[in-house]
């Protein structure tokens, strides 16, 4: 079955003067239809990028997609003509972003900046478009959404906003979500409510999913294959099983030791750090962009960046050191 979304080596650069920012470096993944797939990684991995590339919204200069193909659903959106990407953008693929507040308008209402979504889309009156905004905010949970659509994004609360950037992405119908760490800045109650909300949704209308996080507590609880990025690259890539199982780069086996578990110990037993912050994509390391942090890394991993590869059966790795797994350091 072919994937509904296929990233093959994606490289999107970033140019300020002399200087290149290899914000995602021959990124790989693919999303079935149907499937929750989650791209894990720390700040600065090329996460969000990736994600700007595939709707084409990263700012040209100093952006720009230098190579790489993004098939959706058999076309690749690169090549595709700004008009007919404007017809998928929010419509067949749409993205929830980060932080509300940077993405709604402050002068507008709530239900215009969501109908205006259905009416550019559809050949929809005005008034049938907020009565579709009405119903998709019952559907996302929002208290009292006959009066929330006469309001603006200052007098909502933080949850309210999120759901709101939900009701915009989802009033379509679109084929693929794009939920670029739409949790944050929220506090963990809500955050919950949050992810659960996508979840229910995914289920009920089998879109699928692109879950963007740093998070695998969530990662374990919503998604069925997991992509780990690091240093703008997909560095393992397999279910969501086999990566809590044997995860085979250091890099995974570093996140999920950093990760409180439920075991009964929990409580009492130290959480393992990852040594050293992510390299700066201005100045990446020679080799494997992990090896200054790796507690295994020898000369090859310091002077030969190691290929993306099949290990085993679905389970890509981008490792020198990945027969050593499980990892004991």
């Amino acid at each position: 079955m072919e994937p509904l979304l296929k990233i093959e080596n994606l490289k999107t650069y970033f140019y300020k003067g002399a200087t290149v920012i290899k914000a995602a470096d021959g990124v790989n993944i693919s999303v079935n239809k149907g499937e929750v797939h989650g791209v894990v990684g720390e700040s600065g991995c090329g996460k969000s990028v990736t994600a700007m590339s595939i709707l084409r919204l990263v700012p040209t200069p100093p952006g720009k997609i230098i190579d790489g193909k993004i098939i959706f659903d058999g076309q690749d959106l690169l090549q595709l003509p700004e008009k007919e990407m404007r017809q998928i953008r929010g419509n067949r693929i749409s993205i929830v972003f980060q932080e509300p507040m940077t993405y709604l308008n402050p002068v507008f209402t709530i239900g215009n900046q969501i109908s205006e979504t259905l009416l550019v889309h559809r050949k929809i009156t005005k008034h049938d478009a907020i009565d579709a905004t009405v119903e998709i905010l019952k559907k996302i949970g929002m208290p009292a959404p006959e009066q929330r659509i006469k309001e603006y994004p200052h007098q909502l609360s933080g949850g309210m906003r999120q759901r709101v950037l939900i009701a915009m992405a989802l009033i379509c119908g679109p084929d693929l979500l794009i939920a670029d760490e739409p949790t944050t800045a929220l506090d963990v109650t809500i955050q919950a409510q949050i992810i659960d909300l996508i979840m229910n949704l995914q289920k009920d209308s089998g879109m699928s999913v692109m879950l963007i996080t740093h998070d695998f507590g969530v990662v374990a609880e919503s998604c069925q294959k997991v992509s780990v990025m690091y240093g703008g690259k997909v560095v393992e890539s397999a279910d969501v099983f086999t990566i809590f199982e044997k995860p085979l780069h250091p890099y995974t086996a570093g996140l999920l030791r950093s990760v409180r578990s439920g075991d009964a110990d929990a409580g009492t037993r130290r959480l393992t750090a990852i040594s050293g912050i992510v390299p700066n994509p201005a100045y990446l390391p020679e080799g494997c962009k992990f090896n200054p942090r790796c507690p295994l890394a020898d000369e090859r991993c310091r002077e030969i960046d190691p290929d993306f590869i099949e290990k085993d059966p679905g389970h890509f790795v981008r490792c020198w050191k990945s027969d050593k797994a499980p990892f004991t350091f």
